[in-house]
């Protein structure tokens, strides 16, 4: 996965609006939905934190959820709706996005 495959791990799951990735990532985070979550820019109400597992990488308009640290600032990430309808754990960059504790 170190070069830049991924796999698919699912759709939208069931009761997530047609714009996941905040739903996915409380979903993979809580175990449930959270609507609050649902917008992604609301995940950055959450308190700042260093890039870790488990922590949030958010910004307005996509979240996701960091597993574990691959090379700089690329990480394996479980990514709901990473693109065509998919959720992915995949190499993602986190450059541009705030790193969050959703459990802070």
């Amino acid at each position: 996965m170190a070069t830049g495959a991924g796999r698919i791990v699912g759709g939208r799951p069931r009761g997530c609006p047609r714009r996941y990735c905040g739903c996915g990532a409380s979903l993979h985070i809580f175990g449930r939905i959270i609507p609050r979550l649902n917008l992604a820019a609301n995940w950055l109400r959450f308190p700042r934190a260093a890039p870790a597992p488990g922590m949030v990488a958010a910004r307005r308009g996509h979240v996701f959820v960091l597993k574990r640290h691959l090379h700089g600032k690329v990480w394996l990430v479980h990514d709901s709706n990473s693109g065509r309808g998919k959720t992915r754990v995949h190499p993602r960059s986190i450059a541009g996005f705030t790193i969050v504790d959703p459990r802070g």
